[in-house]
């Protein structure tokens, strides 16, 4: 059996582990939760995605973008409108304090991918992005 230390998944898990211990307290300083700029960041690209387009982009349970969507909207950050063509659908839409925190949570991320990626060629960059790409997909197929 191949030692924890060796492992591939177990150098990732630890990778992810580091990253979040370096991101978590930049965003804690803008008033943010890990987690809560990624779906930030959906609805910058798109403000008004319905809460199962969010679950389906950021591949998260439904109880978690609930609780973060939940906890965005009593920080003044967003808020949750009915579809006005279905009403069984709900909208997230973005206020302006989330609008103002786009350029410093887009700071945090752009720090956070260069110092991950400090000293790997552009070659690196794309085999390392295409291989963890597939490595997810991996993960993320059915059991056969």
């Amino acid at each position: 059996m191949t030692p924890l230390e060796e492992q591939v998944t177990f150098a990732m898990i630890r990778a992810m582990k580091a990253h979040f211990r370096r991101t978590a307290p930049r965003l804690a300083e803008l008033g943010l939760q890990l987690g809560q700029d990624m779906l930030l960041r959906l609805l910058w690209e798109k403000d008004g995605l319905s809460q199962s387009e969010l679950i389906a982009r950021l591949g998260v349970e439904p109880p978690t973008v609930t609780k973060a969507i939940g906890r965005l909207e009593k920080e003044g950050l967003v808020t949750r409108r009915r579809d006005p063509d279905d009403a069984r659908v709900s909208r997230v839409h973005l206020t302006p304090r989330a609008k103002r925190l786009r350029d410093p949570v887009m700071q945090v991320w752009a720090d956070m991918e260069a110092r991950a990626l400090a000293g790997l060629s552009e070659e690196e960059r794309h085999t390392l992005r295409a291989l963890s790409l597939r490595v997810r997909a991996n993960l993320e197929a059915p059991d056969e």
